[in-house]
């Protein structure tokens, strides 16, 4: 690798989908246990 070699890292637009994917993975988890929780309850 050179100093002058560009930096292998995606571009910024890739970068916030990839952060908005992973908020929204964490928010569905979130949700998957909230239903399981409420339906165990429930019945």
């Amino acid at each position: 690798m050179l100093w002058s070699d560009p930096k292998n890292e995606p571009p910024k637009d890739m970068r916030d989908a990839q952060a908005m994917i992973r908020r929204l993975t964490v928010v569905l988890a979130l949700a998957m246990l909230v239903v399981v929780y409420v339906l165990g309850v429930g019945f």
